[in-house]
């Protein structure tokens, strides 16, 4: 029997109902049920056991999975909590089928965030850190120096979150704008690394991740193509789940 119990967390992940931290998040504030009954973090599940969020019944998966790009537009949040924001990502890309978001893109930034309903392949992709490479075109309020250049790209201690960032790459593009690679994604980092510096972003698009870059409008999502697919398993590759989903979505892309 001990054989057939699951983490609740990793039961919610694999039945693309979110990523184990959201599962996380909805266990401790008392939305996740087990026979109706609230159970504490860190409760195991069976496969005879009922599991419910909100009240709806979620079932162990029997389709593939979703892999998609999606150019956000300033505005929209990326949460999968429809009942407190109405100006959510779930919502605006409206998708027949319940999918996350991997990573966060603040709602005054735009561009390229990556959706799913692959629990195991957003926790792969959030702790491959060397190799999670996002780039941004960031413009700032006044002129661009050379010293400014060189204290993003050197690396900045952050008091409020009491964290240095990583040294990173950083070139100007003009007077006002410049680009940045980052490996970390620490909250509102760039921003947060420019008004270190005494700059205001004025405006900020993520324009790839790993090496899935932007070419939609603003708006629009596709699904990532198989090649795509295969280079970003390559980069964060070392789980079996990982592997699974890669081979389901391979299949079903050639049945196509």
């Amino acid at each position: 029997m001990s054989e057939d119990l699951k983490r609740l967390n990793k039961y919610l992940s694999e039945a693309g109902y979110c990523s184990r931290r959201a599962a996380d998040r909805l266990i401790e504030a008392g939305r996740v049920t087990i026979n109706d009954v609230v159970p504490e973090m860190g409760t195991k599940v069976a496969s005879e056991d009922v599991v419910k969020v909100d009240g709806e019944i979620i079932g162990e998966r029997k389709q593939d999975f979703v892999y998609l790009a999606f150019n956000k537009p300033i505005g929209i949040v990326c949460t999968t909590d429809t009942r407190v924001e109405k100006d959510n990502i779930i919502d605006y890309i409206n998708y027949p089928k319940r999918i996350f978001p991997i990573g966060r893109l603040d709602k005054p930034s735009e561009g390229l965030i990556l959706l799913t309903d692959d629990g195991d392949i957003v926790n792969k992709i959030l702790r491959a850190s060397n190799n999670h490479e996002k780039e941004y075109i960031v413009t700032v309020d006044q002129p661009i120096s050379q010293t400014f250049i060189e204290r993003m790209a050197g690396g900045i201690y952050l008091e409020e979150l009491d964290k240095h960032t990583n040294k990173c790459e950083v070139k100007k593009i003009d007077k006002f704008t410049f680009s940045i690679i980052l490996t970390q994604g620490l909250n509102r980092q760039i921003r947060r690394m420019c008004e270190y510096c005494n700059y205001e972003v004025q405006a900020l698009k993520r324009i790839r991740i790993m090496n899935i870059k932007l070419d939609i409008p603003v708006g629009k999502h596709r699904e990532l193509t198989k090649a795509e697919f295969k280079t970003l398993n390559e980069l964060i590759s070392d789980s079996t789940k990982t592997y699974e989903a890669k081979q389901n979505y391979t299949t079903r892309k050639n049945r196509r």
